[in-house]
């Protein structure tokens, strides 16, 4: 197929039809597919929510790609955009590559319009030993009972920007964006809280890489996201160990202008905690892992406000329900642009970058990793 993969084909109105758009793609390329249904949470409609796999490729290849979407959760319209577009574009797959497109990594989230879980839980900071002490997170705590707004106004908003700023001024930018981003675990009604136990989805994103990467020797992983870098263009996060070989084996995939030293909005990186990343790495033992978190850059300074908006309409919400759907509606076009030329871009992106983890792997030195 050739020409311009137009953007309506691969994005969906809701978690529903994109579920389905999925299935479909998938199925109409020979996929395997299977899905992971949620015991307990349902969507807005009292549906089943799931989890789903389509295996493509031989799945004894040595060398598999594992691309998943929805992490955090309203996030994975985009993310399954990018898994579909690939599907219909992905020509013939090397004989020793295997692709597995995990679909909604967080269906609570993707189809009730949150970025976390249906505990308040941000997933990308879940990925912890919760056995142990939790990370620390001092600045928080500090911040918290002034970080949500008990009225979503632009004066309840400029009083929380006054307190964040006020905390910049003290302890620099870099500290204040490592503060609201790295994770916390002490106040389940705040943001980026990363739970006092494995979320279902963190359970269940081990047990779709134990029934499926079985006979794999490396593994790729490309986590789509949105929110940073420029808006229509890429930002990339790689966790694997800075100066090593797998670090430098992403750069050889990817470009390594956008691989090293990452500045996520020009700052600092924060020191993420429990990452769905590690949580990858830590799944296939000793085996080798090359990834990136991918982010699809919207709109830089909506991201703070956009997050904090995501929680306040949880824990303290409106009882007025029209406003509740413009500030929902807001909210997604934060993460996810309606912008026709925003999501043509993405596409476009998604599949050069799909296309690069491909031919990594397939040419991957794997006796030198």
């Amino acid at each position: 197929m050739s020409g311009t993969l137009d953007f309506s084909r691969c994005y969906a109105s809701s978690y529903r039809t994109a579920r389905a758009k999925f299935r479909r793609t998938a199925a109409d390329i020979g996929a395997e597919l299977s899905a992971y249904t949620h015991p307990f949470a349902e969507g807005p409609d009292g549906g089943s929510l799931s989890v789903d796999v389509a295996r493509i490729g031989d799945p004894k290849a040595p060398r598999q790609l594992v691309v998943v979407s929805g992490t955090h959760g309203l996030e994975g319209y985009a993310g399954s955009a990018a898994q579909i577009a690939w599907m219909l574009r992905m020509g013939q797959l090397p004989g020793d590559v295997s692709v597995l497109m995990v679909h909604g990594i967080n269906p609570y989230g993707f189809a009730h319009g949150t970025r976390t879980t249906e505990h308040n839980v941000d997933l990308n900071r879940n990925f912890v030993d919760h056995a142990a002490p939790y990370p620390e997170n001092a600045g928080y705590g500090e911040l918290h009972d002034e970080v949500i707004p008990k009225d979503w106004s632009p004066e309840g908003m400029a009083r929380v920007q006054a307190r964040l700023e006020a905390f910049g001024e003290t302890h620099g930018s870099d500290a204040l964006f490592d503060v609201m981003a790295r994770g916390q675990y002490t106040h389940p009604d705040g943001i980026i809280y990363g739970g006092d136990r494995r979320e279902w989805s963190n359970l269940t994103l081990q047990a779709i890489l134990d029934d499926h990467l079985g006979s794999a020797e490396i593994v790729g992983l490309i986590d789509w996201h949105t929110g940073i870098g420029d808006y229509k263009e890429m930002f990339f996060l790689c966790f694997n160990e800075e100066g090593g070989d797998l670090h430098a084996e992403a750069g050889r995939w990817w470009g390594r202008e956008r691989i090293v030293g990452q500045r996520p909005h020009g700052l600092a990186r924060p020191n993420y905690q429990g990452l769905a990343f590690n949580g990858v790495r830590d799944f296939v033992g000793d085996r080798p892992m090359v990834g990136a978190v991918v982010e699809f850059g919207t709109h830089a300074a909506l991201m703070r406000p956009a997050l904090i908006l995501d929680v306040w309409l949880k824990t303290v919400g409106d009882p007025d329900p029209d406003r509740v759907t413009l500030l929902k509606q807001h909210l997604f076009d934060a993460f996810v642009p309606v912008s026709a030329a925003w999501r043509q871009a993405s596409i476009a992106h998604a599949l050069e970058i799909t296309r690069q983890a491909v031919d990594g792997l397939a040419s991957s030195p794997l006796s030198k990793i």
